[in-house]
């Protein structure tokens, strides 16, 4: 072990020379003018993986972007880790608000800006960085290893999970490794457990047959804008609750360790509310904060249109008002079931003096992991001995439904090792990852292997 570690530390220049090399490459899995680049860097993974020692490596063509592959299956009777992550980057736009451009690395005060940065060559790269680590120093590694790296996450990872499927005995391990969240504080060594599902929706109501003078028929016809408006306002109580039946019905109470952990990171309502330039937090009366955004369901809308949103006025009363409508879920609702539920009651409610459809968009299952599971030890332990500090325990308001898959189709455990922060402007202008969580993070993936191993 004191090899590798010196390893890592008389190399560390070089991992970053070649962090930049993957992050100039322009892989935005969204646009077809960069097909090329998907398979460049489709090519320049490959030559990571051999680089570190991982020879039997395959690019996968899918109808889509490939996928590569690359295993090491050296250590006999032990343990097999699973590595996932994407090499795809969501597009840069708008350009102009980068201080540098996105595809030309720069370092800035520890941090290094480019776009992919955090989201997610940087965090996939530690780990292809840590089995190179070991095994040129070791000459092997203590578990198996097999590495996952897609190029379709940005885009909604439509070939992925058939992909899972068609190599279930391929893909075979004892447990996930996955860095593609965030540390819950600078420098707090965290494994995310539990990541919200989702159910979304479109309600689309229709009044008069066309737009209509608003003072000629405003007061005898419905306007579409304002049905829906009511609609929507019917959808929580004073207190927060929703109000769509049955949505509660399956909702997995969180344990008392659970709640212990919540309460052990002492969270700032305050800093959080001035953060985001509220001057308040609202949710679901009885619950803390962290208990809401990450152990308690959630309907929110996400947007509406209708009538004119033009410059200046135009008096007129709608033919149709629509509105996206969002509901995150937790352990153990059901995405269809709740979508069922969600139509039922809008229909319900709607008056007759409009026509109303509802429409499920998709939806993804809500996913967690028991605190005590060998596989989510073995990271807090590794993470807490990279970053020198107690690892704390984290769920995600958000979804990453390929984690769900994981759990499904491998029967496997899933380790969040987040290394980013969500400060880190993924998905924004001017992207960016600490340099040092780069390195630490290399650390927490050999000293993973590590305890992983002995489990």
């Amino acid at each position: 072990m004191e090899a590798t570690l010196k390893f890592i530390e008389e190399n560390k220049e070089r991992f970053l020379e070649e962090l930049k090399d993957y992050l100039r490459i322009p892989s935005i899995s969204a646009k077809e003018e960069n097909k090329k680049d998907m398979l460049k860097c489709a090519q320049f993974v490959v030559s990571k993986l051999k680089d570190a020692g991982v020879k039997k490596t395959k690019i996968y063509k899918t109808k889509g972007h490939p996928i590569v592959y690359g295993e090491w299956l050296g250590a006999k009777g032990a343990q097999t880790v699973l590595i996932y992550g994407h090499y795809d980057v969501q597009p840069p736009e708008p350009l102009e608000l980068w201080k540098t451009p996105p595809f030309e690395p720069d370092i800035r005060d520890g941090q290094i800006y480019a776009r992919g940065a955090n989201d997610n060559k940087g965090q996939n790269f530690v780990h292809i960085k840590s089995v190179e680590a070991q095994m040129k120093t070791m000459g092997k590694l203590p578990v198996n290893v097999k590495f996952v790296i897609e190029g379709e996450e940005e885009v909604g990872s439509e070939n992925l999970t058939n992909f899972i499927k068609e190599h279930k005995a391929m893909l075979k391990c004892d447990a996930v490794l996955i860095s593609d969240t965030s540390l819950y504080a600078p420098g707090v060594p965290t494994i995310n457990y539990g990541l919200r599902g989702l159910t979304y929706m479109e309600i689309e109501v229709t009044g008069p047959n066309r737009d209509l003078h608003s003072g000629s028929f405003g007061g005898a016809i419905a306007n579409p804008i304002n049905e829906l408006a009511k609609i929507i306002a019917s959808f929580h109580d004073k207190n927060g609750k929703v109000k769509i039946p049955n949505f509660y019905k399956d909702v997995k109470k969180i344990t008392k360790a659970e709640k212990e952990n919540i309460k052990a990171l002492r969270f700032s309502d305050k800093k959080f509310a001035k953060e985001y330039g509220v001057r308040e937090l609202q949710g679901e009366k009885g619950y803390s904060t962290l208990e809401r955004l990450w152990t308690r369901p959630t309907l929110d809308c996400n947007g509406i249109y209708g009538g004119y949103t033009g410059e200046g006025a135009k008096t007129v009363l709608p033919s149709k008002a629509t509105a996206k409508v969002s509901m995150r879920l937790v352990p153990d609702q059901d995405p269809k079931k709740i979508a069922k539920e969600f139509t039922k009651y809008v229909k319900a409610i709607a008056p007759k003096s409009v026509r109303v459809s509802v429409k499920e968009m998709h939806g993804g299952h809500p996913v967690a992991f028991p605190l005590d599971d060998p596989a989510i030890q073995a990271g807090a332990k590794a993470v807490g001995k990279a970053f020198g500090k107690k690892t704390v325990f984290t769920r995600e308001g958000g979804s990453i439904p390929i984690v769900v898959d994981f759990r499904k189709i491998l029967n496997a455990p899933v380790v969040l090792m987040g290394l980013g922060l969500d400060t880190d402007d993924i998905h924004s202008p001017n992207e960016h990852f600490s340099i040092d969580s780069f390195y630490k993070g290399i650390y927490s993936s050999v000293y993973f292997m590590e305890e992983f191993s002995k489990k």
